[in-house]
């Protein structure tokens, strides 16, 4: 447990104290977030708020390799990092051209599936990760091995795409993202991925200090893809792809929330909901500031990972 506690202190003073460095670095290369028409108008106040805070989890990564440089830690090194690179290409294209759009959507399902395809052959290959699907500790499912990848390929990619529409307000990826790091640690045999979880968890931490509302600063794609990414292999790893509905209930419901919009519009041309992701929904129907909505997607979070625990502990 100290060895885990120690780094992730030293990550939290770390991500803490030089934010402010990046921060006042991304205001001066004009690096800021840019604000799509249709968004609330108390969203329109934020143009201009330096983006891409999210590369100072690099310094968290940085202390997890060093900590502990085994095989398995470079590879959840590497996963984090590569998806990563995908969001700073979103972010840089965003902030340097003002465009809201970034990069197009099939620029980035090109790198994520190429990564994703990449990773998980490695992870088969090299860390004896089967192609079973486990549903209690006495039952799972064994897939051939294309099928696996297919699977995994489009849940991985979805629950990359998923926690970035969670990306939306002002601490809310970091405040539901740390009770999903805190399940891996708790449930979790390998070191590698106890130290990953609590460096994550102590990153968001530091850098909640600059994001809660309101923001100083967003952390972009740039680490909203990183962490889908991270969270959907960690899920691999674990051998827990049957709780994913439960665990991570709050970024699938972000997103499904924007496919049944788009698909209920186009065949009614009406709203299902009065704006997608379904946080701006809460904001309009119901008046509830950033802070509240923040809150109670953070309770659910906690009660998703909770209920996955339990799953865990008496089925797996």
């Amino acid at each position: 447990m100290l060895s885990s506690l120690v780094p992730a202190l030293i990550t939290f003073i770390l991500v803490s104290i030089l934010s402010p460095f990046l921060i006042a670095t991304l205001r001066r290369l004009k690096l800021t977030q840019p604000i799509r028409a249709e968004l609330p108008a108390e969203h329109h106040n934020k143009k201009g708020t330096p983006l891409m805070l999210g590369s100072i989890f690099l310094i968290g990564i940085l202390v997890a390799f060093v900590n502990y440089s085994s095989p398995l830690m470079l590879f959840l090194v590497g996963t984090f990092i590569l998806f990563s690179v995908v969001g700073f290409l979103d972010d840089f294209w965003k902030a340097s051209k003002q465009d809201p759009g970034g990069i197009s959507a099939k620029t980035k399902l090109v790198f994520q599936f190429s990564f994703t395809i990449f990773l998980l052959i490695v992870l088969i290959n090299f860390f004896e990760v089967d192609t079973t699907f486990r549903i209690t500790d006495s039952i799972s499912i064994f897939l051939p091995l294309w099928v696996y990848l297919a699977l995994i390929t489009l849940f991985i990619v979805g629950s990359a795409n998923a926690i970035n529409f969670t990306d939306g307000m002002d601490g809310l990826l970091g405040m539901v993202s740390i009770p999903t790091f805190f399940f891996f640690f708790l449930i979790s045999d390998h070191i590698e991925v106890k130290i990953f979880s609590l460096i994550m968890i102590a990153s968001l931490a530091g850098f909640l200090i600059y994001n809660l509302y309101p923001a100083k600063a967003f952390m972009g794609d740039t680490g909203s893809m990183a962490i889908g990414g991270s969270l959907s292999f960690l899920a691999i790893i674990e051998k827990v792809e049957i709780l994913i509905p439960m665990l991570f209930f709050i970024y699938l419901a972000e997103q499904f929330s924007v496919i049944f919009q788009v698909f209920y519009f186009k065949r009614t041309r009406k709203r299902l909901f009065l704006m997608a992701p379904i946080h701006f929904h809460y904001g309009i129907k119901y008046g509830w500031s950033e802070n509240v909505i923040v809150m109670n997607f953070t309770i659910v979070s906690w009660t998703g990972c909770f209920l996955s625990y339990l799953y865990f502990y008496f089925f797996m």
